[in-house]
């Protein structure tokens, strides 16, 4: 009979107690016991079961689990004599910071500090046992929500002080989602507070700590170095691209098509392979989520389990209020397309929000998004000439290109029925049904793809108009090949919907802004956008299909502001 495979079991005692669903990677208590690391930061996408390998640390090393044995029995960990006589053996400090996130610095910082003041409240009986100094009870007692910086950026070294005092040891100190509130603090606009608040509480706890016996954070993202880790030399960085560790989170190929022929599926490897495969760690190829895995297993059809959460606004952020460049990447990618970048797996968040071809800001948000498991590496060179790194990039796999489908779809909610409605007046060539729909479109929209930079002018339109060529791919797919921004004739036109099928028509949309400066109209920019698809001979790419002229549609966009002008 297969095992209840529980959705978000994160705590190793109550998977095992429960003789739930589980994939042994009791390994990697070996191999970071092993490697005798100071301090090791462990980055992997979101649900890659890093919280339940925290847990498993907690219980394999924690005194309070001490003759817990029967957790790890029948486990490969349990097979060596040594490890069965270590388990128990240290006292450990586990904390997360996977619920902060708040909105403003005041609050995340005080939910951080009662967090470390659980931890305390856990060993009140130091108070009475610890052999605290009277200065020390004063200290330990102090130790809540409200606490001074000094305070609560000294708490966890003090801990550790203590803890070694009273067991004769040195602490294990496990921090599970450790960049959680640097990612809020970015999104929400507080991030160099965070910023200084975090450097201090890490320096203090992993840096100048001599009751710390090891650390382990683990967390998405790998912040980059000048921001929270300036002082910490003693730090083992395994991000996706190495190769320690690669097995010991997320399922391999081999564990997920035994899992499947432990619930009856053996028949739906196929199936489940073209949804969820595609990660890499380090050499190790087809590894799968367990969190979609465990999903599948449940409901037993294919569906977006690990891409459907709120935890996509970040991702959904970055592209919606990104470049022209990265949409028009993300309009290649959806076609299944790869692309070639330069790769930094530092994240250096502050780059996230600039812009340009030579900024690194582009940079910045792939490498974000194959940190964060939406991309896949198909090809890495380093290159020796400009010492850096490049990669060829694509969507992981099929859960993930419907979950931006269902994101973009998403950006128009608001204003779906109109969005709809314009799809229809404009295959129906119904001219002034489309500046009707257009116009409450563009209304709605333009703050949407907005950075909150007060971008004007020129770039308006362009970023609005990348943004609505994805979402006429994701509504269109079915029917047409979107593209924009490529040669054809004596020019790169704006947009092109080529029909899928015979007999459809074609279409070519310009897209021109208004300068009233230059005393510019709406009407006069119409005239020159369809000037320019003549000029440049843009219907070329379609002729040459042998799609005939009197099939091809030619329509110019006119801006001024956000209002539309539309004309063919």
């Amino acid at each position: 009979m297969a095992r209840v495979a529980g959705i978000g079991k994160q705590d190793f005692e109550k998977v095992r107690v429960s003789n739930n669903f589980y994939v042994d990677k009791t390994h990697f208590i070996r191999e970071w016991w092993e490697a005798e690391d100071d301090v090791t930061l462990i980055t992997r996408p979101r649900r890659f079961g890093k919280t339940l390998n925290m847990s498993m640390l907690e219980k394999f090393f924690s005194v309070e689990y001490a003759g817990r044995g029967d957790l790890f029995e029948g486990l490969s960990i349990w097979e060596e004599e040594k490890y069965r006589r270590l388990q128990g053996t240290y006292p450990v400090v586990f904390l997360s910071f996977a619920s902060v996130k708040e909105t403003n610095y005041v609050s995340a910082r005080r939910k951080i500090c009662q967090l470390i003041a659980d931890e305390y409240s856990k060993r009140a009986f130091l108070l009475e046992e610890g052999g605290l100094l009277e200065g020390e009870k004063e200290t330990f007692l102090r130790k809540n929500i409200d606490m001074e910086d000094v305070e609560a950026t000294l708490a966890l070294h003090q801990l550790a002080l203590y803890l070694s005092r009273y067991y004769g040891k040195k602490v294990i100190i496990l921090l599970d989602e450790y960049d959680t509130p640097m990612q809020e603090a970015y999104v929400n606009g507080y991030w160099q507070e965070m910023v200084g608040f975090i450097r201090s509480l890490f320096n203090a706890t992993f840096k100048t700590n001599p009751y710390l016996e090891r650390a382990v954070m683990t967390g998405i993202t790998r912040v980059s170095k000048e921001s929270i880790f300036s002082d910490l030399n003693n730090l083992r960085v395994v991000t996706s691209t190495s190769e320690k560790y690669a097995d010991c989170f997320g399922f391999t190929e081999g564990e997920v098509f035994a899992a499947l022929e432990e619930y009856g599926m053996a028949e739906k490897k196929g199936k489940v392979k073209e949804w969820y495969d595609g990660f890499t760690f380090g050499s190790v190829t087809d590894i799968y989520n367990p969190w979609s895995i465990i999903n599948y297993l449940n409901e037993k059809k294919v569906g977006t389990y690990w891409a459907n959460t709120s935890s996509n606004s970040l991702v959904g952020k970055l592209i919606r209020q990104g470049s022209p460049e990265i949409k028009m990447t993300m309009e290649g990618l959806l076609r299944g397309e790869s692309f070639h970048t330069v790769i930094d797996e530092q994240i250096v968040f502050s780059q996230l929000d600039v812009e340009g071809e030579h900024s690194g800001g582009d940079e910045a948000v792939w490498s974000m998004l194959l940190a964060s498991g939406y991309l896949k590496v198909m090809r890495y060179e380093y290159n020796e000439e400009y010492q850096r790194a490049e990669y060829e990039l694509k969507l992981t796999n099929l859960e993930v290109q419907a979950m931006f489908r269902q994101m973009i779809n998403g950006w128009f909610g608001r204003c779906r029925g109109v969005s709809n409605g314009f799809l229809r007046a404009l295959l129906a060539g119904d001219v002034e049904s489309m500046n009707e729909y257009m116009n409450a479109i563009s209304c709605e929209m333009f703050s949407s793809f907005d950075t909150g930079k007060g971008t004007a002018g020129k770039s308006e339109p362009e970023r609005f108009y990348h943004g609505f060529v994805l979402g006429l791919m994701v509504e269109l797919s079915d029917r047409y090949v979107v593209t924009s921004n490529r040669e054809s004739g004596f020019g790169r036109y704006d947009v092109m919907l080529e029909p899928r099928k015979e007999g459809m028509d074609a279409y070519i949309l310009e897209f021109k802004s208004v300068r009233e400066s230059r005393g510019e109209t709406l009407e006069a920019a119409v005239q020159a956008a369809l000037g320019q698809i003549e000029k440049k001979q843009y219907e070329a790419a379609l002729t040459a299909k042998g799609i005939p002229a009197g099939r091809i549609r030619k329509y110019g966009f006119a801006f001024l502001g956000k209002e539309v002008l539309i004309g063919g």
